[in-house]
C-alpha cells in the first residue's frame, strides 16, 4: 500500500483540494496522481469498455492509466498535473468525454 514519507522538516505546505467531492489536504509540490493515491484511492479511472480500474503506472505520463477528470476537463494525466489549491479533482469512468 501506498504511504506517504514522513515530514522530517516540518515546513510542508499544504494544498486543500477536492477528490471525487471530498474534500482532501495534499502537499505543496505533489501530482494529482500522487493526491489520489494520498488519499486512499488506488484508481484514477476505469476502462471504457470492461470498467476495470486503472491506478497509476508510469507515474512519467507514457501510460495513460492515471487519466482523471481536473477541473471538469476530462483526460488530464494526473501524474504530469502538480496540484493546486481548489482544484477538483474526480476519478474518471470510460472516456471521460
Amino acid at each position: 500500500m501506498f504511504r506517504r514519507l514522513p515530514e522530517g522538516d516540518g515546513l510542508a505546505v499544504d494544498v486543500p483540494v477536492v477528490i471525487d467531492g471530498e474534500p482532501f489536504v495534499a502537499r505543496a509540490g505533489d501530482t494529482v496522481a500522487a493526491a489520489v493515491f494520498a488519499a486512499g484511492r488506488l484508481a484514477c479511472r476505469a476502462t471504457p469498455v470492461s470498467a476495470s480500474p486503472r491506478g497509476p503506472y508510469c507515474l512519467m505520463g507514457v501510460c495513460f492509466d492515471c487519466l482523471v477528470t481536473i477541473d471538469d476537463r476530462p483526460d488530464q494525466r494526473g501524474c504530469l498535473v502538480a496540484v493546486a489549491p481548489g482544484m477538483r479533482i474526480e476519478t474518471q469512468r470510460g472516456t471521460g468525454a
